[in-house]
């Protein structure tokens, strides 16, 4: 999914989403996956700009900082997972389907 320029969302993102869900910031998020901070902020940043509401949301005043998802946050997680739940199993169809016809075609050696 991209805005403009830079990818809106995506597989990463969606990590580094449940990675701070977990953890409860963005720096425990990111160590959690051996990304840099910086890497991390980066990404945040960018999905916070390109949604119309931000995914993230940062609590300041903690000494150590925090962050949680947003409802839109984690809306949009869910419906990636299941985008990305509903695309492997179709695939693994579709692969089922023609492993099966592979199988009982003749080979062509065999004339």
């Amino acid at each position: 999914m991209t805005c403009g320029e830079e990818i809106a969302f995506g597989p990463g993102k969606a990590d580094l989403l449940e990675a701070i869900a977990r953890e409860g910031s963005i720096s425990a998020g990111a160590r959690a996956l051996g990304m840099s901070y910086r890497r991390a902020w980066t990404l945040v940043d960018v999905m916070n700009r390109c949604w119309d509401e931000p995914l993230v949301a940062t609590v300041p005043g903690r000494a150590q900082g925090g962050a949680t998802l947003t409802d839109l946050g984690r809306f949009v997680l869910a419906r990636y997972r299941a985008m990305q739940e509903a695309a492997q199993q179709a695939v693994s169809a579709d692969a089922s389907a023609l492993w099966s016809r592979l199988l009982d075609a003749p080979h062509p050696a065999d004339g």
